[in-house]
């Protein structure tokens, strides 16, 4: 990689992070336009670590609950066209798409997950969150089995984390909305996987 060019990649990631600064001081809709100026400049066939970044920031940026779906559902998309030259160590599989209702997930930094220099490493490393956001969009939109897939997928994906801020946050998001979807009514009571009955 020519230094031309990662400067280039360094400069999107840069605009991105500005964009989740914006999105986390509470202007949303500047957040969505700036984020969705990027998205139309790096297309829907641009470098897969961009647009799975963007994408799950994208996600947090929306107010309707299937819109967050749609940007967590491409977030994935990228991710897993990352590891589609190869398998990512130790990380989940993804059968493809199968979940955030009021949940407060750990705060998303540009520094976190796809943003690192290794992208597969990156990639392993946000599939918890990656599930997590998905599991959280299916309890907004009140399909509970969905959520319950995402979650188990969050939950086996864990192992990808540091033990570390981040990596406890996610967890901690984790098991709170996994303690949330087994005390919905009307769910019959099933441990999720890595729980005892």
């Amino acid at each position: 990689m020519t230094e031309q060019q990662e400067a280039s990649e360094d400069a999107v990631m840069t605009r991105i992070g500005q964009a989740v600064i914006l999105l986390h001081a509470g202007d949303r809709e500047e957040a969505r336009n700036r984020l969705g100026e990027i998205w139309t400049e790096i297309g829907e066939d641009g470098d897969s670590l961009h647009r799975c970044t963007l994408a799950h920031y994208m996600a947090d940026a929306q107010d309707d609950p299937a819109d967050e779906l749609a940007w967590d559902l491409r977030a994935l998309t990228a991710a897993d066209g990352l590891t589609a030259d190869g398998p990512v160590p130790d990380g989940p599989t993804t059968d493809g798409p199968a979940g955030r209702a009021g949940e407060v997930l750990p705060a998303r930094r540009p520094g976190d997950g796809p943003g690192c220099r290794e992208p597969q490493r990156a990639v392993r490393v946000f599939y918890p969150s990656l599930h997590l956001s998905l599991a959280a969009d299916y309890v907004k939109l009140r399909r509970p089995e969905a959520a319950r897939v995402h979650l188990a997928r969050a939950r086996a994906a864990t192992g990808a984390l540091s033990d570390d801020g981040y990596g406890n946050g996610v967890r901690a998001a984790i098991a709170r909305l996994e303690r949330r979807l087994a005390a919905e009514p009307g769910t019959p009571h099933r441990p999720f996987p890595e729980q005892s009955p």
